[in-house]
């Protein structure tokens, strides 16, 4: 279909990405420590008769403005968390149950996070992103020294 042409009614077109830059796909980590930030307080300042949530642990939040820090749609921080995420980290508990990173709906609240979960998940993601990041560094610095006594010696 020739871009200069309108859409005939009733089909969408893509929007144009001309003098936007692309949208980078944030990581499982970006996600998730977004998300923490954001959130963290809210265990500490939970209080049930004030509670503006029904739970402790899980916690309301808005995609949107994650999406917004994270500069991407809203709909990649629902679909990261609610298809992969809770698919990847949530387990059965021996009694049957589920154990949920993200849950569309907990009770009365909507879009929550398991966020003692959550915290635990991004404790080993930045564990993990520790390590590759020393072995980058470490072998960044094996090939300058290198390279050194090559055009030293």
């Amino acid at each position: 279909m020739d871009s200069a042409l309108p859409a005939p009614a009733g089909i969408l077109r893509e929007p144009s990405n001309k003098g936007r830059a692309t949208m980078k796909i944030p990581t499982d980590r970006q996600v998730l420590q977004a998300i923490y930030d954001r959130y963290k307080d809210s265990l500490e300042h939970f209080d049930r008769n004030l509670a503006d949530r029904q739970s402790k642990i899980m916690v309301p939040i808005d995609c949107e403005e994650i999406a917004q820090r994270l500069q991407v749609h809203p709909d990649i921080v629902f679909g990261r968390l609610y298809y992969h995420l809770d698919q990847k980290y949530g387990y059965k508990m021996p009694d049957g149950s589920r154990a949920s990173l993200f849950a569309m709906v907990a009770g009365r609240d909507r879009d929550c996070v398991n966020l003692p979960f959550l915290a635990s998940v991004l404790a080993g993601l930045q564990e993990e992103w520790n390590r590759h990041a020393f072995a980058i560094g470490m072998a960044a610095a094996s090939l300058v020294l290198s390279l050194v006594a090559i055009f030293k010696g």
